[in-house]
């Protein structure tokens, strides 16, 4: 029995040639072509699409290289691409070592100087982003904040945002000012020498305002369109969606576990197809979309994100002989034996190992066949 083209493609077939106002002949042989590129692409039964997506990805990630920086005109950010980015995607690193976002602006928002404001209450200011030094006067048992005024003005921050930020959480302490010091003195007489160098590095990271998280901010005007876009060096996608100017259909990050935490698994099973995608891309190299699919699907149908590692997908496989093949054999033998463990030799690697005919392709298909001699008989 022949299979029918999904009634989602045909209808989409139907809208784009309402769109084009094209002939009733026209749609018919678009509507044909459709079918037979649809038809090309049906995998038969049994088919290995597993060894087959291994080596179609496997393959190509060899001509990955080692880069690690995406660079504008007006600014760079450090982003991890080529190989090591693919390993993070694969082994599921919880935080990437370098989590971005690509935060897109809604359409009002169509100048450089609307798109820079956005970014500067975008952007994470802490105190050590304005000041010059943060030391301690042991004699005098206090800490110094030593401002630098022309980050505060590069950053558009003002004494007061500074003082109510540390009043805020310094609530044992008295807050002075002396010029373009300021004097953070304990209200408490006897006070360590290893408290004030707790303190000294709580106020370094102090947060006075922007996202948490978000380091580095770089605007920029997207290609062919009215609409800015701002990369970052960090990411919280949960407080940047809240953002009025944000358009929160578009924007994106590249912390695949974030995505999960605040719009769930199905999204996060889209980045890690685009992720992947995009990283082979920006390489040059050409995969199949359906390969990566089917190892994004592979590694959230649980409903949780597990990595191509031994205590994520393969750890879990059913057959004893499929985990040791992958790695630490021993361990995997000695612990199944203690569990009394039997395995059912239903996959591929297990029946290579024992030298069975594998259960794929002509594999599967049981046959028996009596000949005439056993008839008479």
């Amino acid at each position: 029995m022949k299979l029918e083209v999904p009634k989602s493609i045909r209808e989409e077939v139907e809208e784009i040639a309402r769109e084009k106002k094209l002939k009733k002949e026209k749609v018919e042989k678009l509507m044909k072509e459709v079918e037979e590129r649809y038809y090309s692409c049906l995998i038969s039964p049994s088919e290995a699409i597993g060894v087959i997506t291994a080596q179609s990805v496997g393959e190509p990630s060899t001509q990955l290289t080692m880069r690690t920086k995406l660079t504008s005109g007006i600014g760079e950010i450090t982003i991890t691409l080529g190989l090591p980015r693919l390993i993070e995607i694969l082994d599921a690193k919880k935080t990437p070592s370098t989590p971005s976002m690509t935060i897109y602006l809604k359409s009002h928002i169509r100048s450089s100087v609307e798109a820079k404001k956005v970014a500067k209450k975008i952007l994470e200011v802490c105190i050590k982003d304005v000041a010059k030094e943060v030391a301690i006067d042991l004699l005098g048992k206090r800490i110094e904040v030593t401002l630098d005024r022309r980050k505060m003005k590069i950053l558009n921050v003002n004494l007061g945002e500074i003082r109510r930020a540390l009043e805020k959480l310094l609530k044992n302490y008295r807050i002075s000012k002396d010029k373009d010091v300021i004097i953070i003195k304990p209200r408490k007489r006897r006070v360590g020498i290893r408290e004030l160098y707790k303190v000294r590095n709580f106020v370094e990271s102090l947060h006075i305002r922007g996202i948490h998280g978000i380091r580095q901010v770089l605007p920029m005007k997207v290609p062919k369109e009215e609409t800015w876009v701002i990369k970052t060096a960090g990411s919280n996608l949960r407080d940047v969606l809240k953002l009025e100017e944000v358009d929160p259909k578009r924007t994106v990050t590249n912390d695949i576990f974030e995505i999960a935490r605040v719009l769930g698994i199905e999204a996060a099973r889209e980045a890690i197809v685009r992720e992947i995608s995009e990283t082979l891309r920006e390489q040059g190299v050409d995969v199949n979309i359906r390969h990566i699919m089917l190892i994004a699907d592979m590694m959230t149908w649980s409903g949780r994100i597990k990595g191509i590692t031994r205590y994520g997908v393969t750890g879990e496989k059913a057959s004893v002989l499929a985990r040791a093949s992958f790695e630490v054999p021993l361990h995997h033998l000695i612990k199944a034996s203690i569990h009394n463990e039997v395995d059912e030799l239903k996959s591929v690697v297990e029946n290579v190992i024992v030298n069975q005919v594998i259960p794929v392709g002509t594999g599967v298909p049981k046959l028996i066949y009596r000949s005439e001699v056993e008839e008479e008989e």
